[in-house]
């Protein structure tokens, strides 16, 4: 592999892990409003609230297991990229294919623009992606089924999300939904905010106008503010807490 492909290769598995930091049909409902697959056993679970918390920050979860992904290989620094329009309809139905083959079920999916900081290049990159509700899987079976996406499609990486109680014993993360930020407006966040682009490295938003951030619990915190800084308001947010893994 020539230095070229490989600087690629590292690149692309910033971009693509983070998705999301990140990374369905877009539409003005949200992925969680669209699942018909709730889970009756955690939507009337309620926790106490932090200091980071608001009182949207309820443990809902409407569907078992997220996945973030991408068939997208190349490295796309220009936001008026025409690749950015792609709506991945066959990924969509491709990967529907595979969680079902493997068992699983397949919920609703949604289209996500990603904008993320490759500290390598000290520049912004851009992304299309999908985000994945699966419902009847385990943790073990979304493992599987994350890598087999991410060798079909030459993914360095495929995020998973699995919603849990938030005093879970495997919960490491949490899943940050707040309205009224932009692809732009996250673009503009990382070059501001050398902290952010460090410990956060990106985010996504849907097409209506959301943001989506899976982060560790820890940058709780910094997520607020970011959050803040985006003008979006942090009492809207919905946060889920659960465990990420990144599939190789």
């Amino acid at each position: 592999m020539n230095h070229h492909v490989t600087i690629q290769r590292k690149f692309r598995a910033l971009t693509t892990a983070v998705a999301a930091l990140m990374l369905g049909i877009a539409g003005a409902q949200s992925t969680y409003a669209q699942s018909t697959y709730a889970q009756d056993t955690y939507a009337q679970d309620t926790y106490a609230q932090d200091t980071y918390a608001s009182p949207a920050d309820r443990q809902d979860c409407p569907t078992t297991a997220e996945l973030f992904a991408t068939d997208n290989t190349a490295i796309i620094t220009n936001p008026d990229d025409p690749r950015l329009e792609n709506r991945l309809t066959r990924f969509a139905h491709e990967v529907r294919a595979i969680i079902r083959a493997h068992g699983a079920r397949p919920g609703a999916s949604e289209l996500l623009d990603g904008v993320f900081w490759s500290a390598e290049q000290q520049q912004v990159t851009y992304e299309r992606s999908r985000e994945f509700d699966v419902n009847r899987v385990g943790r073990d079976g979304l493992h599987h089924i994350a890598g087999v996406i991410a060798k079909r499609y030459d993914q360095e990486s495929v995020l998973t999300f699995r919603c849990l109680p938030r005093t879970s014993p495997e919960t490491d993360a949490v899943e940050i939904e707040v309205p009224g930020v932009t692809p732009g407006d996250l673009r503009a966040a990382l070059l501001l905010d050398a902290e952010a682009r460090e410990k956060l490295g990106g985010a996504s938003a849907t097409l209506d106008g959301r943001l989506i951030l899976v982060a560790p619990v820890a940058e709780l915190p910094l997520a607020r503010k970011v959050t803040a800084d985006l003008g979006a308001d942090w009492n809207e947010a919905q946060l889920r807490y659960g465990d990420r893994e990144f599939v190789s």
